[in-house]
Order: structure tokens, then C-alpha cells, then sequence
């Protein structure tokens, strides 16, 4: 196997989450389930750091993924392609970080809100959207992120 192979297939891994971005309908909602599983390693795994994890991995997701976004772009064959989730696992580890570990049901709604918010997009997220190649992919999301994050701390604080 060639070390270019190998490099693509590592690629395609990350930027699918692990296949989760190959799903055959509402691949950003499936991709969305990558934030899901890394939400749940670290609130059982390092609990009394919640909300450092989270802000530490979408940073680190973003950058990464705002790398991949060329590789990503040639790769499928348009901007922006279906199967990049990535962006997706970064804006729902905004949307979902709180200042000690949640409840389920705080990070469900902030599934259910960023989802809205990334599917909508309102304004500056579809301006973000228009940049090109990596910041273009990933910077939406963040956006639709930090509002998801807004209305779920509100949601929060007044239930």
C-alpha cells in the first residue's frame, strides 16, 4: 500500500468522521452523532474537565478540518461535499459545552438546535459559508455552533 493511499484513507476517515459522513440521507445530521460520541467520552471520562475537553476538541477538529478542506474538495468533487462532517462534530461541541458536565437533556437540545442552526444558517454563519475551500467548510458550523450554544444556555437557565 502506498503511503499516498494510506494518507487518503486516513483523510477520509477523518473528514467522515468514520463513515458517518457517508450516510445515504442527512449526512450532517448522522455526522452530527461524531460530536454525540465524543461528548460522551468526556463526560464519563474526564468529567471535572467538561467544558475544556469540549472547547479544546472543536478547536482542535476545526483546525484540522479547515486543513482537510482542499483534500476534501478534490477528493468528492465539489465545495463544501456531504461526506465532510467534521464541521458538523465542532459545532455541536460549541453548541453543547456548558461550565460543568450536562444533563442529557441539555445535550440533546443542543443537538436539536444546532441542527436548526446549521441547516438555517442565519446571518453571519451563510456569509461564513461563502469563504473558500477549509474556512468556508468549518467556519458555518462554528457559527451555527455559538448560536445553538445562545439559545441552549438560555433554554438552561430559564428550566
Amino acid at each position: 500500500m502506498s503511503s499516498r493511499s494510506l494518507k487518503d484513507r486516513f483523510l477520509a476517515t477523518f473528514v467522515t468522521c468514520g463513515g458517518l459522513g457517508y450516510a445515504p440521507v442527512a449526512s450532517g445530521t448522522f455526522g452530527t452523532l461524531g460530536g454525540v460520541a465524543i461528548t460522551a467520552l468526556i463526560v464519563y471520562g474526564a468529567p471535572e474537565h467538561y467544558l475544556a475537553w469540549m472547547l479544546g476538541a472543536a478547536a482542535v477538529i476545526s483546525i484540522a478540518g479547515m486543513a482537510a478542506g482542499r483534500w476534501a474538495e478534490r477528493r468528492y468533487g465539489r465545495k463544501d461535499p456531504g461526506e465532510f462532517v467534521q464541521d458538523e462534530v465542532a459545532g455541536y461541541l460549541i453548541a453543547a459545552a456548558w461550565i460543568e458536565v450536562p444533563g442529557w437533556t441539555h445535550l440533546i437540545v443542543a443537538f436539536f438546535v444546532f441542527r436548526l442552526f446549521d441547516i438555517w444558517k442565519p446571518w453571519p454563519a451563510n456569509r461564513m459559508e461563502k469563504l473558500p475551500v477549509g474556512p468556508g467548510i468549518v467556519l458555518d458550523d462554528l457559527v451555527a455552533g455559538l448560536y445553538a450554544f445562545g439559545v441552549t444556555a438560555a433554554w438552561r437557565l430559564l428550566f
